[in-house]
């Protein structure tokens, strides 16, 4: 890759909950046109488009955007689990990146159904048949949702390995709900304590409250990516730059391990991470505001190791230290998170993606993180793939 690649715009709309949204290709059509906008570029410009979804049948990404209109340019139709998003960014950002396009759509949605998410197709082997197998043997509770089990499991993991105790799970929960109050895009804007976290029903015990899982979600977001002689030639106005991304899938760690941290994608996202920071040539200790994948309390813990903003074993006192938020060091999740934004699971990549650019420009509002310059995005999808994004104010 050897040109800079710019996000000329974002759009995104207010999550729901399922049954309450409209149907998806009304909801990605307003994410678009609000992409577009907000670029002040027109459908025509756009030379490629990729549309991630997870649930929904094939050639969605055309029905969407057709909607904008017909211009004959390649759709391409992404799902990579809860990473869907993100990889509709990163093979955006691969266009624009290698000189095949100059000027090219991200685009995300889900329309959800309540409850946990399952296997839709009961006729053939589930890509999980590996997971499960695992999580049988280190976790047990087949009764229990298998997202809930492999997370539960890798928080009940780290609890072992270093004491950490619920009630910091609850801490984080609580956070989410903090910044959520001030993100009108957010499912969930109310503020909840520790202890109502901690009340909450018990969903493993021990383990995890409901209030620590995130909510099945339905929404869209959209992201605008261009060249730099794109930007020029229009007009536009690029203040931020995807300075380096990596995109990396499961190696033998996550099952011959045997910890249920390596299952849910720990060593995925310590490698991508590191890709991403030698290729920008900065360190963690650099970043201002990161948007990670809290699709549970446990797994934003899990990540803060992960990517390398606290040691190994020191999540906890990150978290009670206030590391993580505002005044500390370094604001995590300021959109509040997957925990309280919601999780549309094709879109949630690029609502990060949204809500960091909006932090680089300086127009996050009620959020902003003062003098935010560097930004990370991680998204993890189990089956798997992990993509993590750096982007920089220039």
């Amino acid at each position: 890759m050897s040109r800079n690649v710019f996000v000329a715009g974002v759009g995104m709309i207010p999550f729901t909950k399922p049954g309450a949204s409209e149907s998806y290709d009304v909801m990605g059509g307003e994410a678009a046109r609000a992409a577009l906008a907000d670029a002040g570029v027109a459908y025509a410009d756009v030379q490629q488009a990729y549309v991630g979804y997870v649930y929904g049948d094939s050639t969605a990404g055309q029905k969407t955007l057709y909607g904008i209109g017909m211009t004959g340019i390649p759709v391409v139709n992404v799902n990579n689990n809860c990473s869907t998003g993100s990889t509709a960014l990163f093979l955006a950002r691969q266009a624009v990146g290698s000189g095949a396009a100059d000027c090219v759509l991200a685009l995300g949605f889900e329309q959800m159904a309540p409850g946990a998410i399952a296997a839709q197709f009961h006729d053939r082997p589930t890509p999980f048949d590996a997971f499960n197998t695992e999580t049988d043997a280190l976790v047990g509770h087949p009764e229990l949702p298998l997202a809930l089990r492999y997370f539960g499991g890798a928080g009940l993991s780290h609890m072992k390995k270093y004491g950490t105790k619920l009630e910091t799970f609850a801490q984080i929960r609580a956070k989410a709900s903090r910044h959520a109050v001030h993100n009108p895009l957010a499912l969930f804007r109310k503020e909840v304590s520790v202890d109502d976290v901690m009340a909450s029903p018990m969903l493993m015990d021990g383990v995890m409250t409901r209030l620590m899982a995130c909510p099945p979600t339905c929404g869209a977001a959209a992201a605008v990516l261009v060249s730099a002689a794109f930007a020029t030639r229009h007009g536009l106005s690029t203040p931020v730059r995807i300075a380096a991304q990596a995109m990396t899938t499961d190696t033998p760690s996550t099952f011959g391990a045997h910890d249920m941290m390596q299952l849910v994608g720990y060593d995925m996202a310590k490698e991508a991470a590191r890709q991403v920071y030698e290729a920008a040539g900065i360190g963690p200790e650099d970043l201002d505001v990161v948007e990670l994948h809290d699709c549970f309390a446990h797994n934003e813990l899990i990540s803060y190791e992960a990517l390398g903003l606290c040691p190994e074993g020191g999540a906890e006192r990150f978290v009670r230290d206030g590391d993580n938020t505002y005044g500390g060091q370094v604001v995590t999740n300021p959109s509040g998170g997957l925990l309280s934004k919601g999780h549309p699971l094709g879109a949630t990549g690029l609502a990060q993606c949204h809500e960091l650019t909006h932090q680089l420009r300086g127009t996050a509002g009620a959020r902003q993180v003062d003098g935010a310059k560097i930004a990370l995005q991680h998204n993890l999808g189990l089956g798997g793939a992990c993509v993590v994004t750096l982007y920089s104010a220039d």
